[in-house]
């Protein structure tokens, strides 16, 4: 859009409601009226001005669409370029805002429960277990997660901190989601899949936001928004966010100690200074809080010791991103971003910088190829002080990250067969160079129907614990008398660990075969390699800590084998215009081997998922939307399966009002979803009612 073009459209509604403010309030000025009659007329002002604002359209745009329509909606996440949804070559899912905004989740991980074929599992009232096709734990570490671009990965244990990826919900775009490996585009540790989560533009947040919700879990949340225009095609957000959550629930239905709560602020800058540059500049500081009840291990009577730490959770964040469309298929992107944080779990406490520098060039070669490729630098810095029960040596580390990758995506037969091909080579300082190549083809049978295959190699490469990290785990008697020294089960690290390799095949059809119904399949099977397990080693006497005791050691290696595979199945169908219906069930088998007595296995997962959701518009103002989980259980953690419901009910009395009351898990009065190695404590999910005001002006 060039400058004249701009200069035609209608005022912003934040630049048209202020115009409108300050006529109504110059007419209520000190002098020419006064007492209570001023102060009635201002606040007629504010209910003017708020009638006359229109919604922030670009949030429920996509509840209008059709299912041509969305299945037209891009993603970016399989090619690192706009794709048609139906024509990604992946298992690829996509969460919208109107999803998020009609579910009633109030947080990242919870409204990850509507993606098929992922594995999401709470533990506790602030730490979830979440994986994509097995392998999933609290410390699940195949799964790679970015946020606006950059990565919240951790090299500690190779996984997420779910605690602190807390966004204020309205601001979020989308969440794309791939199941399978993405290591050709996204590297390292995109093994079993990739969940990249977009904001929204601050051109598309302009004017104020207001939300508050409070609920038997909620104690409250609260969130502000503004975005204006500061210039020509200069456009900002900031925000401010709080929340107070309780703990969940404990066997006997009491609370069970893990109170959360957090405040964060963030300012987002972006700026077309020409018609093909943008610039976008963003931060967040964040400051949080948390209870977790955990025992540590003593080797002497009793054996274990409870303890109540309250988790400190700070840092902020910087990004800059430049792109610059050079033609239709052409584009330049340059980004950088510096991360620190602080974050303490009970046991291990870590202070880690991250600078990293990534650039992208896309362009066409000829008629039948468009290539992108790219390259990228990483720098991380740790601080891992030794706590109660764990330490590393050293325990300070710094590690460097070099990448580049290509991609070309080659069209066999225009508009009906796609080839693409490409691979990722990284240089880390725990296994050298890797290679993760990828081949993925797309036939377009019909304009309806679609049919896809891929082949992948992928690696998880080590983990800071895993080569540096001492753990102690449980201790026990070792006989029957007093004098009998205890035994101290513990993880020991192994320097010459390696990297875990994937072999992944897929195979998937999408087919729409009517204007208001759509289906989708993904088979896979995966072959993993040199897994990361911890295996049994000679029991020794270790005097430190006292008193002396026999170390009985768990040395981590690349000891297990293994497979996974399974299907997921996908539908959706606008029964009407006003009711919409989504579908999902996910068969997941996992076998490792040798299935050896002491090895510790990684994760566990349910074997059948189902859900249901639905999405009714009773009246222009009235949606009543309503979901229903069932997931299977944990044997060997003793969980059992469990089904549940939730139903909420929207009421929108004007475009600028939105009120909303769900209630959460409404089958059972509690149940477990997941255990944790810190605390025989079990914690259940409780059933919780849920209520929410947006306002927009």
């Amino acid at each position: 859009m060039n400058a004249e073009q701009r200069a035609k459209q209608p005022p912003s509604p934040a630049r048209a409601g202020a115009g409108k403010l300050v006529r109504c309030l110059a007419s209520h000025a000190p002098g020419r009226r006064r007492g209570l009659a001023r102060w009635i007329g201002l606040a007629l002002c504010a209910l003017t001005v708020a009638q006359a604002r229109s919604e922030d359209t670009e949030a429920s745009k996509l509840a209008d669409l059709s299912l041509e329509d969305l299945m037209k909606e891009s993603v970016t996440s399989v090619s690192k370029k706009e794709t048609k949804l139906a024509e990604a070559p992946a298992a690829i899912a996509v969460i919208t805002q109107e999803d998020l905004r009609r579910s009633g989740f109030t947080t990242i991980p919870e409204a990850l429960r509507m993606v098929p074929g992922l594995q999401v599992a709470r533990v506790n009232a602030h730490q979830w277990a979440i994986s994509s096709r097995g392998f999933n734990s609290a410390y699940a570490n195949k799964l790679l997660v970015l946020v606006d671009g950059r990565s919240v990965y951790t090299p500690a244990f190779a996984g997420v901190y779910w605690d602190v990826q807390d966004l204020m919900m309205e601001d979020v775009d989308r969440i794309e989601i791939i199941r399978g490996p993405g290591a050709t585009l996204w590297g390292a540790n995109a093994v079993n899949g990739v969940i990249n989560i977009t904001t929204r533009t601050a051109r598309q947040t302009q004017g104020m936001l207001v939300s508050t919700a409070v609920g038997t879990e909620e104690q409250p949340i609260v969130g502000v928004r503004y975005g204006g225009q500061a210039a020509t095609n200069l456009y900002y957000r900031a925000y401010v966010k709080y929340f107070n959550r309780d703990g969940l629930a404990l066997a006997d239905g009491k609370e069970a100690p893990s109170d959360w709560n957090s405040f964060r602020t963030g300012l987002r800058l972006d700026w077309e200074p020409t018609t093909i540059d943008l610039l976008t500049l963003q931060g967040d500081y964040y400051n949080g809080f948390a209870e977790e009840k955990i025992e540590v291990p003593i080797p002497a009577p009793p054996y274990a010791v409870p303890m109540l730490p309250t988790h400190h959770n700070t840092g902020g964040n910087a990004l800059a991103r430049w792109t610059r469309t050079l033609s239709d298929h052409s584009s330049l992107t340059a980004q950088t971003y510096y991360d620190r944080y602080t974050h303490g779990d009970g046991v291990n406490l870590e202070t880690r910088d991250t600078f990293d520098l990534d650039l992208q060039h896309r362009f066409a070669a000829g008629s039948r190829h468009d290539l992108v490729w790219g390259m990228g630098y990483r720098h991380t810095a740790d601080f891992l002080p030794p706590s109660a029960t764990l330490t590393f040596v050293p325990e300070r580390r710094q590690d460097d990250l070099y990448s580049a990758f290509v991609q070309d995506e080659i069209a066999l037969v225009r508009e009906r067969l796609r080839l693409t091909l490409g691979t990722k080579l990284e240089h880390n300082d725990y296994t050298g160079v890797e290679v993760q190549p990828n081949a993925r083809l797309l036939w377009s049978v019909t304009d309806k129907q679609t049919l896809w295959t891929s082949a992948s190699r992928a690696v998880r490469t080590p983990s800071r614990f895993e080569e540096n990290g001492r753990l102690r785990l449980s201790a026990f008697p070792t006989g029957p008398a007093p004098t009998d020294p205890a035994g101290l089960s513990t993880f020991v690290p192994n320097h010459n660990i390696a990297s875990e390799i994937l072999y992944a095949y897929e195979l998937g059809y999408r087919l729409q075969p009517l204007s208001r119904l759509s289906l989708d399949v993904a088979a896979f099977y995966n072959s993993y390699e040199e897994v990361v397990s911890f295996t049994p080693q000679t029991p020794s006497l270790e005097l430190t800590p006292a008193p002396p005791h026999l170390l009985v050691p768990l040395q981590t290696d690349n000891g297990l084998s293994g497979e996974t595979y399974g299907v997921e199945l996908s539908a959706r169908w606008n029964v009407t215009d006003q009711w919409q219906l989504a579908a999902s069930y996910t068969r997941l088998e996992m076998h490792l081997w040798p299935n050896l007595e002491g090895y510790s296995a990684p994760g566990e997962n349910p074997k059948n998922q189902f859900q249901v959701r639905s999405y009714l518009a009773l009246t222009e103002q009235l949606e009543l939307n309503a979901a229903v989980y069932f997931v299977d259980g944990l044997p060997t953690q003793g969980i059992a399966s469990y089904l549940r419901a939730d139903l909420g009910l929207i009421w929108r009395p004007s475009p600028q009002w939105e009120l909303g009351v769900w209630g959460q898990n409404l089958t059972e009065h509690r149940h477990q979803e997941f255990e944790i190695y810190k605390t025989t404590d079990h914690t259940y999910v409780p059933r919780s009612v849920l209520g929410k005001v947006t306002w927009r002006f």
